[in-house]
This record gives structure tokens, C-alpha cells and sequence, in this order.
């Protein structure tokens, strides 16, 4: 339940932007089962719940994981992403609580954004105290992996092609990558209660700044609705796959 969401950079400090729906969210909850998937092997791991609220001034975002009773047995998870934003969308501030087996952890990036620049005050803590301050810049404009979500939502895909390319800047709480988002076009999915829907199919591609790949690669389904809702997301493991299924 990670980086369950990208390619190269063509000229170092050139973020392309891709054109921009305006997706309009009053107050919504998406929740999603996550299976672990190996050969015949399919096990219902854990759960995850996407929570967005309509403030004055834009959105608040808060994404939960956690695992199922079985799979806490082998290596409990207790994530919690939250995360507020202007009403387009730009992160303000973003926050992970990261709980897995004994390791706890909590980042706080606190985001400027100066027109089409970016920066940002990165704060870790670790057993409750801080153990690191980073300040983190961007030629172009920043997310970080909550916020990514609904510019990935709001990405006019009825105006690309297949195998464009657009590219932006990830913030954690200790590094920036680039977020690269392939356009595939769009393909037909079945979800875990069999229903059949219409997705846009996108590959996402995190690379450090040096162009060295940082993560394993992501495919991302986005229904073709006016709601955008990311119906499943599928990432690579060592060992077999995780698939992360809308379940409404």
C-alpha cells in the first residue's frame, strides 16, 4: 500500500503540464480492497479508504491502509496519508504516519508555491522527535503522493494520445522525483465484485532527479466518467503483484 502509483526527463528542469480538467469534489469516500496476487494465489490483504472534504479555501484529504487480520500476523500496516489542498488542487501541506511491524514514522512537508515554482519544508519525525529538516525546490509545479491523485483525476486524457508522456515533481518528506505519466488509452477492466467498466489506462514512473529509477513502475485505471474515480491500481512486488480494487 505504498507507492501504489512514473519515465526520463527530456531537459533537466522542464516539467510539461498536461491539460487540466476541472474535476469538482463537494465530499466523497472511495474505498478500495488490496489483493495480493501470485500465480493462482489471490489473497484479500487489506483495506484502504480515500476520504476528501470541501473546505472554504479548497480540499482536505486523508488516505488510510491497513491490513487484514491474516496479513497482520506476517507484517501489520497501519498508513495514514493526509493531505490539504488549494480548490486546484496544489498541495499545502501533506503528512504521512507511516506504522509497519515496530517502525514508526511521521513526515511533514509544508509546501510555497510561487506560480509555476515550488518549494517546500520537510520535517521527519522519528519516536516523536525531529530527526531531520530538509528544504526541497522545483522549477514547476510540486505534489506530493496524496495530492498526486487528483491531478492524476483531473488530466484531460480525451485530448492525448496514446504513448504521450507528461512529467511532474513528487515531494516526500526526504527527496523529490519525478512523477512521469504514460498515456496508454483506454481498456476495459473488471473489478473484484465482476462489475465492468471503461477505464483510462496510465503507467506512472518515479525517478530521482538524476534520472535514476526510485520505484517500481505503476498501471493506473481511471474511469472515463465526469467522477475520474481511480478504480484499480496494480504494482509490481519481488515476489507476484498488489492490485488495489475500487470496492465503492
Amino acid at each position: 500500500m505504498k507507492k501504489i502509483f512514473l519515465l526520463t526527463i527530456a531537459i533537466a528542469g522542464l516539467i510539461l503540464s498536461p491539460a487540466i480538467n476541472a474535476l469538482s469534489i463537494t465530499n466523497e469516500t472511495l474505498n478500495y480492497q488490496v489483493v495480493y496476487h501470485w500465480g493462482i494465489v489471490w489473497k484479500h490483504a487489506g483495506d484502504a479508504t480515500l476520504t476528501t472534504t470541501k473546505t472554504a479555501s479548497g480540499y482536505s484529504s486523508r488516505l488510510t491502509g491497513k491490513t487484514r487480520s491474516w496479513a497482520d500476523k506476517v507484517y501489520p500496516v497501519r498508513d495514514t496519508l493526509k493531505c490539504t489542498m488549494t480548490s486546484n488542487f496544489r498541495p499545502l501541506k501533506y503528512e504521512k504516519f507511516t506504522h509497519e511491524k515496530s517502525y514508526y514514522a511521521h513526515d511533514i512537508v509544508e509546501f510555497s508555491n510561487y506560480g509555476a515554482s515550488t518549494s517546500a519544508k520537510c520535517t521527519r519525525y522519528r519516536k516523536n522527535k525531529p530527526t531531520a529538516n530538509l528544504s526541497l525546490t522545483a522549477n514547476g509545479v510540486a505534489y506530493d503522493m496524496l495530492s498526486v491523485f487528483f491531478m492524476l483525476r483531473n488530466i484531460d486524457f480525451e485530448k492525448m494520445k496514446s504513448a504521450n508522456t507528461y512529467s511532474t515533481w513528487i515531494f516526500s518528506g526526504k527527496q523529490k522525483e519525478i512523477l512521469t505519466i504514460k498515456y496508454v488509452g483506454i481498456q476495459g477492466i473488471e473489478l473484484r465484485d465482476k462489475s465492468k467498466h471503461l477505464a483510462y489506462h496510465i503507467k506512472l514512473k518515479f525517478t530521482q532527479d538524476n534520472g535514476k529509477k526510485s520505484s517500481d513502475d505503476i498501471d493506473a485505471y481511471i474511469s472515463t466518467d465526469d467522477q475520474r474515480i481511480p478504480l484499480m491500481v496494480v504494482g509490481k512486488l519481488p515476489v507476484g503483484e498488489i492490485k488495489c480494487y475500487y470496492a465503492r
